[in-house]
């Protein structure tokens, strides 16, 4: 764990061990990148506020280094821009603070389910591109403007081609595990996607599964 806050990061690494995991500490980012490519670990939760480095510049380097250990990234409370950038640079998963350490422990235990698989650093299905980095979505040759939650709603889906992904999942991945609004904002969300990425190209990429969820055609539509 990458955190400055000593009282925070002394309580959740009490917490980690109680619950079965070895868990380290680094209290700024200097030290959080040299134990993250040093040594071998099987999660690794990083702030983004740290000093020395902050939280994106570790992530990135990690990734541009072909590290792909799991990261889940304490982003700030409602920082839905601090969400998108986690994401871009490379982070698996993010959690907002003040959060649940229950939480906390679920999203971890996911990750380490996920494994550190290494990821393309542009994702293709069919003839769509998605460049998480960048922060870029192309339809062939044709550039695609998506805001932050759209874009990560499209990543989520072309991460899992073919797959039928309930609302609550993509509401637990895209969104929040805490989040107590109407779960039919996922529909809103894919209405509009398919107004950007497939009603202008004759496509129909994102498929509805009635009843169950949304489906993204491996084949881009």
């Amino acid at each position: 764990m990458v955190e400055d806050d000593k009282h925070l990061a002394r309580s959740i690494k009490r917490g980690l061990e109680a619950e079965g995991f070895a868990a380290e500490v680094a209290l700024d980012g200097v030290e959080g990148l040299w134990r993250a490519t040093d040594g071998d670990y099987d999660v690794i939760v990083l702030d983004i506020m740290l000093p020395g480095r902050n939280g994106y510049q570790v992530c990135a380097e990690l990734r541009e280094a072909g590290n792909w250990t799991p990261i889940l990234m304490l982003t700030a409370k409602d920082g839905e821009l601090d969400e998108a950038e986690a994401l871009d640079t490379g982070a698996d998963d993010y959690l907002s603070k003040p959060f649940s350490y229950v939480v906390l422990v679920a999203r971890i235990r996911a990750l380490l389910r996920r494994g550190s698989r290494e990821r393309p650093a542009t994702l293709t299905v069919g003839d769509l591109r998605l460049d998480p980095a960048a922060h870029r979505v192309w339809r062939g040759d044709t550039q695609v403007s998506l805001t932050p939650r759209q874009f990560a709603l499209l990543e989520f889906l072309m991460r899992r081609p073919g797959q039928v992904l309930s609302k609550s999942t993509i509401l637990d991945h895209v969104w929040d595990f805490a989040f107590d609004g109407d779960p039919n904002i996922v529909e809103v969300y894919v209405r509009h996607l398919r107004k950007k990425i497939d009603e202008p190209f004759g496509r129909s990429a994102i498929q509805t599964v009635r009843l169950v969820g949304y489906r993204l055609d491996p084949d881009g539509g």
